[in-house]
């Protein structure tokens, strides 16, 4: 029998998956399902719980949380595997945003989710590996923002009581009008360099960010390519006019952003820059990032392809 680690993050959308946990036992229960399910402690915890699972072979470790959670799994399952595929990751949507969840196929029903994680139906994708200041490395399986969605990541972290798009739009706002400094980046996008001022740098393995914004929406997570969606610095107003153009992938026919793919992509500054790696701060400000594509690492649950 399949054996199941579910590690849960009860902090996730602000409570919501500590509240879902009952739920899944229950749901999982009622499969006959071998699972174990345990809860992270700490920022960073949810790593080591997935390198002890996957080294005490569990067949599937389950993330319920948000992205950042899922970023964590994924990390503590890619530790050591020098090359290999990583394991099998399933996930239960129960953070701010989502977005790899979601955009994976994962169900945001608990009893829908736990019934795709029983089937057991897998497909490969890849994963990213960023590295900033030469000093931190991290994979990661949705997105590494750099300019306006890192300074929005900062500001969210302030909003204690909020989630979903309840949060994103003040913390947008916010960031728009009060914290925004766009920096004058060099971006390499292998070997193709782009020298200006930016608003974001945007280097996507799927087509969502944020909860709601299609930053890429032709990316995918399994063509071996980043999509690197870099957007021009322009007047707050326009900014603010540009947020719903995100929502809906608009943004692709502005003049202002442009959408480049490549595999291993170098953005360096002399000005502060604030990223995020699938939702979480890797550090308080950087000067260099570098993300290289490693295709094709990590087996997810998911639905057929044509299903999403």
């Amino acid at each position: 029998m399949t054996r199941i680690k579910v590690i849960v993050n009860p902090l996730a959308g602000r409570g919501y998956a500590a509240r879902l946990t009952p739920l899944i036992h229950s749901e999982f229960a009622a499969t006959g399902a071998d699972y174990s399910l345990v809860e992270t402690t700490a920022a960073g915890h949810a790593i080591r719980l997935a390198r002890e699972a996957r080294d005490e072979g569990y067949d599937v470790i389950v993330a319920v949380g948000g992205d950042g959670t899922s970023h964590e799994v994924i990390n503590g399952m890619a530790d050591g595997m020098n090359g290999n595929i990583v394991g099998t990751l399933g996930c239960i949507p129960a953070g701010s945003g989502n977005d790899f969840a979601v955009t994976s196929g994962a169900p945001t029903d608990v009893r829908a989710a736990v019934e795709m994680i029983v089937a057991g139906r897998t497909r490969v994708q890849d994963l990213g590996r960023v590295t900033v200041d030469d000093k931190i490395t991290r994979y990661f399986d949705n997105a590494v923002g750099i300019g306006f969605d890192g300074v929005v990541t900062v500001v969210g972290k302030r909003f204690k009581r909020l989630r979903g798009m309840a949060l994103y739009v003040p913390v947008v706002l916010r960031t728009i009008f009060v914290d925004m400094v766009p920096p004058r980046v060099h971006i390499d996008i292998d070997g193709q360099v782009f020298e200006q001022t930016t608003l974001m740098t945007v280097i996507c393995n799927g087509p969502r960010e944020g909860g709601a914004f299609m930053v890429s929406p032709q990316a995918k997570a399994d063509d071996g390519l980043f999509d690197v969606a870099m957007v021009e610095t322009m007047r707050r107003l326009k900014m603010l006019a540009m947020v719903p153009k995100f929502l809906t992938g608009a943004h692709v026919n502005d003049p202002r952003c442009r959408i480049v793919r490549g595999t291993k992509i170098v953005v360096t500054s002399d000005d502060p820059l604030y990223l995020h790696a699938d939702g979480e701060l890797l550090t308080d400000i950087a000067h260099r990032v570098q993300a290289e594509m490693v295709p094709a690492r990590l087996r997810i649950i998911a639905p057929p392809a044509s299903a999403n």
